[in-house]
């Protein structure tokens, strides 16, 4: 699969699973200590999230990274 929809898939399951917890962006991002901003360019799949962030991410979401990307 291209870089760019992996990108793309991981940041609608990302937005899919916050929106599952009604949290906003900004929620999400004040629980992992990211900017807002960031977390809406993982979503669009426009940032290439690090493993350690993802880790953050997945915590911050209250999941695991394997719930994250087992349908990438």
């Amino acid at each position: 699969m291209e870089k760019e929809l992996i990108l793309k898939r991981l940041g609608e399951i990302v937005k899919s699973k916050r929106n599952k917890l009604n949290i906003s962006q900004e929620e999400l991002a004040f629980k992992c200590g990211f900017d807002r901003t960031y977390i809406s360019l993982v979503e669009r799949g426009l940032r290439n999230i690090t493993f350690t962030n993802l880790l953050i991410l997945s915590k911050g979401l209250d999941t695991n990274i394997s719930s994250l990307t087992k349908d990438l």
